[in-house]
């Protein structure tokens, strides 16, 4: 067995950043397959269907939006609840192997939601009930909740919906609408949609590998940000002498896979158009490795949003959005400071393919560059 690994020299907030940029597949785009890529940077954040076709974009050198959606009807990925209770794009074989191990997560959160209502919900037989529902055929969250609230009319129906929600492993039926999935989805059982059973979970081990893998070097604290999982410190431990052990620019001991990448922190990074709720932002306990504290309100603004931005030299640098009248498709970049005129020029062009590939029936579209907020 290796022996025990020592802290090596502090990391600077560049290095710590070109190493996460290229886990993420953010340094360039990678001519790999949109099924790989999804596996390589750990599952989409999925919480609305477009984002995961926007991260894709941003990642894989000739994405197209039916490569996606293909992927989603042959059942080779899924869109679930997976990491912190919340929505991903993830892979039908990560889904198989990871949903097991974030199982304490989710019946976590069922608990304290249940606390405040229904506490006495009987949650196996909602469980039951709404798997026997399920067999059926996919339905809405609305539909399911209406089925169990005829079945128990005096419990809190949100409360059951939740329960079911956390509780029993669901997968989101696709179907023919551009993102994949209309705005009120169907749900069906993972096991029956994907045809083999659930993998015994073999404890948050695999899971810690794979988050270094697509964003490391992290703390332990970094870990339990990401997947939700609490109580990983004695995990980290145990694997130890199998990892690449250095400090952050914090001072913070930091854990990563010994041939993981880690580019000098003078490596170029092109400007990229990121989606909402994107993994780069979300990934970590702190976050300044993507997003300076001065630009924090921007990118996290009340409502547990999390603004649609793009990078320049790495960081973010600014938010976008898109504005649709009639046949003209309005794009608005607000930068949080003045940009360069190339940063403007790249940014320009990079918009101007995102406008395009997100609405495609414009038959108009345009770009322009908000007063910068700072």
């Amino acid at each position: 067995m290796p022996s025990r690994s020592a802290a090596t020299d502090a990391m600077s907030l560049r290095a710590l950043n070109r190493a996460t940029l290229a886990r993420q597949m953010l340094l360039a785009r990678e001519k790999v397959k949109p099924l790989a890529a999804i596996e390589r940077v750990a599952g989409l954040q999925a919480q609305w269907p477009s984002p995961p076709f926007v991260g894709l974009l941003a990642r894989v050198d000739g994405f197209a939006r039916l490569d996606l959606a293909r992927l989603l009807t042959k059942r080779d990925a899924v869109r679930a609840t997976m990491m912190r209770g919340t929505i991903h794009v993830v892979s039908a074989r990560d889904y198989m192997e990871l949903r097991p191990a974030i199982t304490p997560v989710l019946e976590r959160g069922m608990r304290s939601i249940l606390r405040g209502r229904g506490a006495e919900l009987d949650v196996d037989a909602i469980v039951r009930d709404a798997a026997a529902f399920l067999a059926n055929g996919p339905a809405t969250f609305t539909a399911i909740r209406d089925h169990l609230a005829s079945l128990h009319p005096r419990e809190d129906e949100r409360a059951m919906g939740f329960a079911v929600r956390m509780r029993v492993p669901l997968v989101m039926a696709p179907t023919a609408a551009r993102w994949a999935f209309p705005a009120d989805a169907e749900f069906t059982m993972a096991e029956a949609w994907l045809g083999r059973a659930l993998k015994a979970s073999s404890g948050p081990r695999a899971l810690i590998l794979r988050y270094l893998a697509a964003f490391g070097p992290a703390t332990t604290s970094d870990m339990q940000t990401w997947s939700g999982l609490q109580g990983l410190a004695k995990v980290v431990e145990e694997l130890r002498p199998e990892l690449y052990v250095t400090r952050g620019p914090r001072g913070r001991e930091m854990f990563d896979l010994r041939g993981a990448p880690r580019p000098d922190e003078d490596a170029p990074a092109p400007v990229r158009m990121l989606p909402a709720f994107d993994n780069l932002l979300l990934g970590h306990a702190d976050r300044t490795r993507v997003v300076s504290e001065a630009h924090r309100k921007w990118v996290f603004p009340s409502g547990l949003r999390v603004e649609p931005t793009f990078l320049v030299d790495g960081f973010v640098a600014g938010t976008w959005r898109i504005e649709r009248k009639k046949s003209l498709a309005h794009m608005t970049l607000s930068p949080f400071a003045a940009l360069s005129k190339a940063a403007q020029r790249d940014l320009a062009a990079e918009a101007s393919a995102l406008v395009r590939f997100l609405e495609e029936d414009a038959s108009k579209f345009d770009v322009a560059f908000a007063k910068p907020k700072g």
